[in-house]
């Protein structure tokens, strides 16, 4: 009997250990919170970042990089300068960047995630509008 309570609980502690190890960089995802807005200097882009697995925002990441560029549209070097701004809602992530022309716009992003070792790569695609 203690033998079957034994091989349960090393089957439990297989299985948690090898949920925790699946677990990765790709478990999350970027998204844009308004994947349209008016071309202009000094938009506010907002991004969503959130665990495909359970759905929910992830706050506090480190987002450490980012990109904005029209390589969706063939202008790759049509780069415009970002800059980070407070975030009011867990898993939202805001910046202040130019979009000088209507087209699609490419941001990338990288970010550091609590308990997550590796990095967090994506890239949104949103759309300026006259």
């Amino acid at each position: 009997m203690l033998s079957k309570f034994s091989t349960a609980a090393v089957a439990a502690t297989l299985s948690l250990a090898t949920s925790v190890a699946l677990a990765g960089a790709g478990d999350y995802a970027f998204e844009p919170v308004n994947p349209e807005m008016k071309k202009g200097d000094d938009v506010t882009l907002a991004v969503r970042l959130t665990n495909k697995q359970t759905g929910k925002p992830v706050p506090d990441a480190v987002i450490f990089k980012t990109r904005v560029d029209m390589a969706p549209d063939g202008m790759a070097e049509m780069e415009s300068a970002v800059a980070a701004l407070p975030s009011r809602e867990p898993g939202v992530y805001a910046f202040k960047t130019d979009l000088p022309m209507a087209g699609r716009y490419q941001v990338t992003l990288s970010a550091k995630v609590q308990g997550e070792p590796e990095t967090v790569t994506g890239k949104v695609i949103v759309k300026a509008t006259k």
